[in-house]
Order: structure tokens, then C-alpha cells, then sequence
């Protein structure tokens, strides 16, 4: 009933929004914060260019709000700098102006851009890759949403995987921050639940030029498996080339955050054997989006990408349910375009959705990623487990 009501009230609003853009502008500005550069810089030109393959799609089919464009609008989150992530955002919105915001990508970044900057100024932000289970609780005023689930079940999700394969004992490498510390917490507990021994758990710093003494101590206390939680781009990956310099581990259990390209092109078949997760799942959406991708020059199996088109794509569908651009008017309708009931919407259908909310009818938002809201603002999720094999990621199974 309760997205009827907001379906009717948006049709309502729909029959000014020639009026309303016109006074706008011809154009929807939305924020893209990621971390351009920094430990994860080789997995955000696919995220970003995901994000824009939906406003792109929007654009063109020139159905949005009577006819309203959209402009991407970039800014460097760093994926760890809070003050460099939150002097961009307070750009995004102040100097920019934009209308809602995707992103940003790594969880340090943002706590401190949805709390310093996005609430207080009433602005609507969608994360494709921030996974702390501690963003779950947080009192962001309804104003915060992330389509990648949380690594609360992440942590199960690598522990079962390591323990099919027959690893009984790890020691744990994470970043020290809030997503290495909640992702290394979740799976160690579900490990020792498994019946596995964590040997230690221990945080590295990113940023330094030598991971010998983290490298020793996690070679003293032993294990069958390291497991690396943590940035391709930054620690993890001098944590893994001090591991192998020194033959202190051969078999390696990696994080969402060491999965791409930049680990294979680094370490090859040296980590053959290795397994890693991230957020992903085999459906119709993420088939389609890939091909899309494809055509498009965009590598659509980067981890982060779909999510980020998905991240666009409901702040955008949004907009037209609630027949406005103002985050305070569109922000109630994201689950709802989310979520059943409605017509499920599948990548490269955007135009179709816009035209059924202008018409006052109902969408499900499925995407690219199987999207589904629980809770407030969490992504139900579920998971790719990758294995390294001959020196490069394949898709072992989903979870």
C-alpha cells in the first residue's frame, strides 16, 4: 500500500516536471566519489564508467522528468584520506551542485563523507563497495544506501570456501581500519565456528615500503593459509610479496578488496591456488550488463562495477517516482523502485522503467546485481568465490 501511495502521489508530481526542469535546469548532476587515486585505483575506472553507462542510458532515452539529462560530476574520494574525501564531496555538493551521490567506495571515506557531509546537508548518497558491517548501524537519517551487502557475511562466505578446501589453519593480515577490522572480526569468527584455527589476526598499515616485520610475525605464528584483507593497490599487495620473498605462504585467502586484475598482473601463477570473494551472483542482470559492458570497451567483470551501475541507476529511477531531483522528495521511493512488487527492470531496460513510473505504474529494480533492500538501506547481496589458476581469477561458484 504503501508504495501505491507513493506511485500515486509521484504521478501527480510527474505532470509539473516540465515546468520544474525547465526552472532547473536541462540536466541531473550526480556525484561520482571514488578512489581515482590510492589502494584501490585500478578497480575504479570500471566502477565510475559502470555509473555512467546509467546516466547515459537515461540520458538517452530522454524520458527523465520531461526530458532532463544527466551530467557525471567526478571527485577522489582516495578511498582513505577522510579530510581529502570529505573537502571533494563538500565541492560535489556546494560548488557543483549535484543531486545525489554515488559512492563513496571504501569504507573509511565513507563514514566520514555520509556523517560530516552528506547528512548534515540532506544528501541522498549510494555506495557500490563500502561494506563494513558497522555502516549498518550507523544514524544517517535514512539518507545513506549501498548496493554491495555487508562484509558480515562476506566473512562467512570466504571462511566456508577455505575450510571446502581443506585449509584448518590461517593467520589473518587486515588494513587498519573500520572495513579491515569488521571483515577480519566476521570471518575469523566464522572460521573458529568452522572448527578452524585463526593463528593470529593481526592490522598493516598502507603506505610503507616494508612489510617485513608484519610478514614475520604472521610467518611465526603459522598457518596453512594467509588470509589478506585488505587494498591490491596498497598493503596487501606488499604483504603478499614479502609472504612469497620469504616462502613464509603459498596459499592465500583474499578479500573483495584484493580482487582484480593488479593481483594477477603482480603475483601470477606464484598464487595459483589462492581463493578470494566478492560481491557478485550469476543472474540474467549481470549477464546483460556484462555484454553491455562490453560493448561499451568497459570491463563489466571488475568487481564493483555492476554495483555501480545499479547505484546510479536507483537514484536516477527514484528521481522520476518521486517527480523531483531534491533528495528530501526522492529518497523515500529508493526502496520502493528497489523492491517488489513492479515489473522487474533488468540492465539496458532503464528507459522501459522510466516510462512505467511516468505512467504511474510500479518497478522492481533488479539490475545488475539481483538488487534487494533490507533493513535500512542494506543490500541483501550474495557472492562470487574466485580461484587463481594459471596465473589468473576465475569463477569457482557463487554463493
Amino acid at each position: 500500500m504503501m508504495k501505491k501511495l507513493m506511485l500515486a502521489t509521484a504521478a501527480c508530481a510527474l505532470a509539473a516536471g516540465g515546468a520544474w526542469a525547465e526552472a532547473h535546469g536541462d540536466a541531473v548532476k550526480l556525484g561520482v566519489v571514488f578512489g581515482f587515486t590510492g589502494p584501490i585505483e585500478s578497480l575504479t575506472p570500471a566502477m565510475a564508467a559502470g555509473a555512467e553507462m546509467a546516466m547515459t542510458e537515461v540520458t538517452e532515452s530522454g524520458l527523465l522528468l520531461g526530458g532532463m539529462g544527466v551530467e557525471s560530476v567526478r571527485a577522489d574520494s582516495t578511498c582513505l584520506d577522510a579530510g581529502v574525501a570529505v573537502s571533494a564531496a563538500e565541492r560535489l555538493i556546494t560548488s557543483d551542485g549535484i543531486d545525489g551521490m554515488v559512492g563513496p567506495d571504501c569504507t573509511p571515506v565513507t563514514t566520514a563523507v555520509v556523517y560530516n557531509v552528506a547528512v548534515p546537508n540532506g544528501m541522498v548518497s549510494i555506495s557500490p563497495s563500502a561494506t563494513s558491517p558497522a555502516l549498518a548501524s550507523e544514524d544517517d537519517n535514512g539518507l545513506f544506501f549501498r548496493t554491495a551487502p555487508s562484509d558480515a557475511r562476506q566473512g562467512e562466505v570466504l571462511a566456508e570456501a577455505l575450510v571446502e578446501k581443506g585449509v584448518g589453519s590461517v593467520a589473518v593480515t587486515y588494513t587498519n581500519n573500520d572495513y579491515g577490522k569488521g571483515f577480519a572480526d566476521a570471518f575469523q569468527g566464522a572460521f573458529e565456528g568452522l572448527g578452524g584455527t585463526v593463528t593470529l589476526s593481526a592490522p598493516h598499515e598502507d603506505g610503507k615500503g616494508d612489510y617485513s616485520a608484519e610478514v614475520g610475525a604472521l610467518a611465526a605464528a603459522g598457518g596453512e593459509a594467509l588470509v589478506v584483507l585488505g587494498y591490491v593497490d596498497e598493503g596487501g599487495a606488499g604483504i603478499i610479496r614479502g609472504a612469497l620473498d620469504t616462502a613464509a605462504f603459498d596459499m592465500f585467502g583474499f578479500g573483495d578488496g584484493m580482487v582484480g586484475d593488479a593481483l594477477t598482473e603482480n603475483f601470477g601463477a606464484d598464487i595459483d591456488g589462492s581463493i578470494g570473494t566478492a560481491p557478485g551472483g550469476e543472474s540474467e542482470g549481470a549477464d546483460v550488463f556484462q555484454a553491455m559492458a562490453t560493448e561499451a570497451g568497459i570491463d563489466g567483470t571488475s568487481v564493483y562495477a555492476g554495483e555501480s551501475y545499479d547505484a546510479a541507476a536507483l537514484i536516477l529511477l527514484a528521481m522520476q517516482a518521486a517527480g523531483s531531483t531534491a533528495p528530501a522528495d526522492y529518497v523515500a521511493h529508493i526502496e520502493s523502485v528497489a523492491n517488489a512488487p513492479g515489473e522487474p527492470i533488468l540492465p539496458g531496460e532503464l528507459a522501459k522503467a522510466l516510462q512505467i513510473l511516468a505512467d504511474g505504474g510500479e518497478i522492481d529494480y533488479v539490475g545488475a546485481s539481483a538488487v534487494e533492500m533490507v533493513g535500512t538501506g542494506e543490500a541483501a547481496g550474495s557472492y562470487v568465490e574466485y580461484l587463481i589458476e594459471g596465473g589468473a581469477l576465475t569463477v569457482s561458484r557463487y554463493w
